[in-house]
């Protein structure tokens, strides 16, 4: 027998429905609600790179098999953070989840499950009967197969007998100005003396470019970027657009289709920005983590193309050879061996790429063995879920990693050298470690080590850093511990963390230029304005 939910938990999802369904039974009578269909449980954790993978393949499952299956989650919290019922509910909003959760902030439908790792689905038949479990990412394609036979098998005993599924939910609003904004980017001023700054407005599927005023607190909107194509001819939105003439997509969760079936005109969930240099001055790089690829935006214009990546994730040999990515989550334009780079934290394989700007030929340049926390040179160390990038600009010699997944902040030296690039083909990345030559670890001390203390080296404690920023009057890092909702300092060169600025709703990006901080507050809707020499703050206004 399948293990029933534990009482007394927090349910999401349910209970705001007008018709009554069979998902809103679930927190009453638990399991018993479910017999008659089959049922798909899965256990996970919202900032867990493989479980979000997983997620778009249950919606699609769920489309398949509307009639006969439900999908139940069960939320085992990994960070303290995601286990409050608030935080993880902004979670399921943000990442289009329609289904109800638990919320298993205790572990113990976890141990009732016998679960030993994040994602990890279990199949119930219609009698209530566990007939498989496994542990990691599994495509809607291999699943199916199997439901189709225990749906057939429950046709034949007589036992599928399913009730109203899906409940109908009342779609989130979508009209702020931002949603759910990741990451920011400013550029060096331009001949004209103005500044710009580029937001990934996550929540809408697009970005927004805009130039900035005097104070750093206004931003001109210029262009909205929503689509790309293999070629040269996208175009973004109108310039100046506003939130409502911005295409707003459904919140049955068809934003989030699984990318190897969407449309891939258009941007997915966008994270991780930079603005070119010299010869790239005018372009505007962009990580299409929804769409696994890298897009580059010609700013005078707004076209946009595809520079990288297949449009769908990394899972075989054969389409690591093609060109496919996973998760490319942040962006840092560098100089290796005296050429321009784009070095790509690619959170789903816990890698960090370089790419050619003007090529799109690609190879990773540290990580990829596996995960965790492991120092060394750069093709042997292992990293933990990348999700963000800086470094100081021009040809410095390093790069800076907020690894999530281990709380750590990383430092990844660049090579003088970059021999690799002469003899990568377009779009084929290998593990080369030429480019860069090793990691060493700033803060963090492992995959299960996190909390909220300041200090030196090792007895620092993030929760899962998401954004990093180069602040070169004080020679220091600026830190988004995301989970923690914090900003913290940290000397690279003591490897001494101090906190700055508590308060700030689940920052997910930074970006900073002289003594002016953009913060991307994923959790409030917003960009704050911070000035780190007078100690002022504003929330960044918008001009449409």
């Amino acid at each position: 027998r399948a293990p029933d939910f534990p009482p007394g938990l927090d349910w999401l999802q349910v209970g705001d429905v007008a018709a009554h369904s069979t998902a809103d039974d679930v927190a009453e009578r638990g399991l018993a609600a479910l017999r008659g269909r089959v049922a798909l449980v899965d256990l996970w954790t919202y900032g867990c790179i493989n479980c979000l993978h997983v997620l778009p393949e249950l919606r699609a499952l769920e489309a398949r098999f509307a009639d006969v299956l439900a999908i139940v989650g069960i939320h085992s919290g990994k960070f303290a953070a995601e286990r409050q019922t608030p935080r993880l509910a902004r979670a399921l909003d943000r990442l289009g989840v329609a289904h109800p959760v638990l919320n298993d902030r205790q572990f113990r439908a976890w141990r009732a499950w016998a679960a030993r790792g994040w994602p990890t689905l279990a199949l119930v038949d219609p009698r209530g009967y566990v007939v498989g479990q496994v542990m990691g990412e599994r495509t809607a394609d291999a699943l199916a197969p199997v439901i189709a036979r225990v749906v057939e098998e429950a046709r034949v005993d007589g036992s599928l007998a399913p009730g109203p599924w899906p409940p109908l939910r009342p779609a989130p609003t979508r009209d702020a100005a931002l949603r759910y904004p990741g990451k920011v980017a400013v550029s060096a001023l331009d001949a004209a003396g103005v500044r710009r700054l580029a937001i990934a407005d996550t929540g809408h599927d697009r970005v927004v470019v805009g130039a900035l005023d005097a104070t750093g607190t206004r931003l001109t909107v210029e262009r909205v970027i929503t689509r790309v194509s293999a070629g040269a001819a996208a175009r973004d939105t109108a310039p100046h657009a506003s939130p409502d003439t911005a295409p707003h997509t459904s919140h049955d969760g068809s934003r989030h289709a699984s990318p190897d079936t969407a449309p891939h005109a258009s941007l997915l969930a966008p994270q991780g920005l930079a603005f070119g240099d010299g010869a790239h001055a005018g372009t505007l790089f962009v990580a299409d983590a929804g769409r696994h690829r890298v897009c580059a935006v010609d700013l005078a214009t707004g076209a946009a193309r595809v520079l990288a990546g297949t449009g769908a994730r990394v899972r075989t040999a054969a389409a690591r050879a093609a060109g496919a990515m996973a998760s490319p989550w942040d962006l840092a334009y560098v100089v290796l061996g005296g050429r321009p780079a784009l070095l790509v934290a690619m959170a789903g394989t816990h890698e960090v790429w370089a790419i050619d700007p003007d090529t799109g030929a690609a190879r990773v340049v540290a990580g990829g063995r596996g995960e965790g926390l492991v120092d060394g040179p750069a093709p042997e160390a292992l990293l933990a879920q990348p999700m963000g990038l800086c470094a100081a600009g021009g040809a410095s010699s390093t790069a800076w990693i907020a690894d999530a997944e281990s709380s750590a902040v990383r430092a990844l030296a660049l090579s003088p050298t970059d021999r690799g690039a002469a003899r990568e083909a377009a779009g084929a990345p290998t593990a080369s470690g030429d480019g860069a030559s090793a990691v060493r670890t700033l803060v963090g001390t492992g995959l299960f080590d996190f909390g909220d203390a300041d200090g030196v080296g090792d007895d620092v404690r993030l929760q899962h850093p998401q954004g990093l920023a180069w602040h070169a009057p004080s020679a220091r890092l600026l830190v988004a511990d995301t989970y923690n909702d914090a900003l913290r300092w940290l000397d690279p060169a003591t490897r001494a963390v101090t906190t700055w600025c508590r308060g700030v709703a689940e920052p997910g990006g930074v970006a900073v230029a002289g003594d002016t901080v953009w913060v991307a507050e994923t959790g409030a809707h917003r960009v704050r304005v911070l000035d780190v020499a007078r100690g002022s703050e504003a929330a960044l206004a918008l001009a449409w």
